[in-house]
């Protein structure tokens, strides 16, 4: 993505003309593209709707929503290739890029927005409660887990970010499982893999016969129970990925040119990814549109599903709008006690550019022109940091995917821990920064996320009647 970041601020040498390129540049594929998904999300509400009450089986659901299940699949067969070669790339070439105080304040400051956006979005849900609209505290309660230790949950979070070996940890995740001290003659249900967490816990209440008690262990504290360490489950180590891509990616770009093999490669690589999204998401309105009207028909109440998602769009747009008119603004008053209301005036085109193209990549020659020539700042100064930025800069992305998740989350009636919060706010990170100003590519990085917390992805489809159009 580095060769893109370079050839569009290229560009904007040549091109200084803002509102010719903004006219050519809105009549692209990318659009025709969103005009398709949204087809296809008012035809799939329309068909589920339509066959909502119909007595359709539960095999007759899954033939439905058969062409969505394959739509999913191909996206989660992206998000490996995706995580490792978009993270590397982008910090191969960062490194490359930072030239003393200057290009370490840049990443400071991006990185301090785009975590505070992320802890904004969780804030946020937290507050609305979008996921449990409408619902009764036995329905928010209506999911088990398995137990679990704010201790355990924190080694294990750090367990995970430096995995023994890495081909396993596209494979395998590992977690700490507590051993109950009731001794129960019948077997246990299954519990589910997505959720664990001691709060939501609890006994049948037909089987607390069937328990004896441990001597020597309190059943009330979850520390003096007997564990199991580094019990493995299905499902990519996510964490372990991150970790080693992004240390992977800052030593190639320290290495300089006897690095620079290694990094054309992943550059390569990462472009071909990019390409292969944006020939998976062609499937989209496709997938989308039989993803939802299975959804629909599948649903016990529709009515409240309705209600949940307009609160959840409700929720990330207040979150955008606050991280956007408050803090941003806050931040730009603190540093240069100017009017940030002249500044929006400034880069009014790039910012109505970005609405049109969602990307904030093909957004950058705009940008550069508009701070060049309305605010008179030095172009070695804008041609550094705004490249920079326009890669790892993705306030909106991590606040939308943080916001998601804990949706979902809550849809599920899962609580998550502190140690899943921390996970959730890195991954949601270095997400944003895998999307790399791609319209669409954040679809393919919440699949990311989603893993990295323990929830099931296919509840995606939740979120992908709205996601167009936030």
């Amino acid at each position: 993505m580095s060769n893109d970041v370079s050839k569009n601020t290229a560009s904007a040498v040549v091109e200084r003309n803002p509102t010719a390129w903004m006219k050519k540049n809105l009549l692209t594929k990318e659009n025709l593209l969103l005009l398709l998904i949204v087809i296809g999300v008012v035809a799939g509400v329309c068909l589920g709707v339509g066959l909502y009450g119909k007595g359709l089986s539960k095999r007759d659901i899954m033939y439905l929503g058969f062409l969505g299940e394959v739509f999913l699949r191909m996206l989660t067969a992206l998000i490996l290739p995706l995580i490792i070669a978009s993270l590397i790339s982008g910090l191969a070439a960062l490194d490359s890029k930072l030239s003393g105080h200057v290009g370490w304040v840049t990443v400071l400051y991006y990185m301090s927005t785009t975590f505070s956006a992320v802890f904004l979005g969780i804030g946020m849900v937290f507050a609305i409660r979008p996921g449990e609209y409408g619902a009764n505290d036995d329905e928010n309660r209506k999911k088990g887990g398995r137990p679990s230790t704010v201790a355990d949950t924190f080694l294990d979070l750090i367990r995970s970010m430096f995995p023994s070996n890495l081909v396993e940890a596209c494979m395998k995740k590992e977690y700490t499982e507590l051993i109950s001290p009731m001794m129960i003659s019948a077997e246990p249900e299954p519990e589910p893999e997505f959720a664990w967490n001691s709060t939501n816990y609890t006994i049948p209440e037909q089987k607390v016969a069937q328990y004896i008690n441990v001597s020597g262990i309190d059943i009330d504290d979850p520390y003096t129970w007997d564990f199991t360490p580094n019990v493995q489950a299905n499902g990519m180590n996510i964490m372990g990925l991150v970790v080693f891509s992004v240390a992977f990616g800052i030593i190639i770009g320290r290495m300089g040119e006897k690095g620079r093999p290694l990094k054309e490669f992943f550059d390569a690589l990462s472009e071909a990814v990019m390409l292969l999204v944006h020939v998976v998401m062609w499937f989209s309105p496709v997938g989308i549109c039989f993803l939802i009207a299975a959804k629909i028909v599948a649903m016990d109440d529709p009515e409240q599903m309705f209600g949940r998602i307009g609160m959840y769009m409700a929720t990330v747009v207040a979150g955008l709008s606050i991280h956007s008119f408050i803090i941003l603004p806050l931040i730009y008053i603190v540093f240069t006690r100017k009017n940030p209301l002249m500044h929006f005036l400034a880069v009014a085109q790039a910012l109505l550019t970005a609405v049109g193209t969602a990307s904030s990549a093909a957004t950058l020659p705009i940008t550069i022109a508009n701070l060049e020539d309305n605010r008179h700042i030095d172009s070695r100064v804008t041609r550094f940091v705004l490249p920079i930025g326009a890669t790892i800069n993705m306030d909106g992305t991590a606040l939308y995917e943080a916001v998601a998740v804990l949706f979902i989350a809550q849809v599920n009636g899962v609580s998550l821990d502190a140690g899943k919060i921390i996970a959730l706010s890195i991954t949601a990170t270095a997400a944003s920064i895998g999307a790399a100003g791609i319209p669409q590519a954040g679809l393919v990085t919440m699949y990311m996320v989603l893993t990295a917390v323990g929830l099931p992805v296919n509840d995606i489809s939740l979120i992908l009647s709205v996601d167009w159009l936030l």
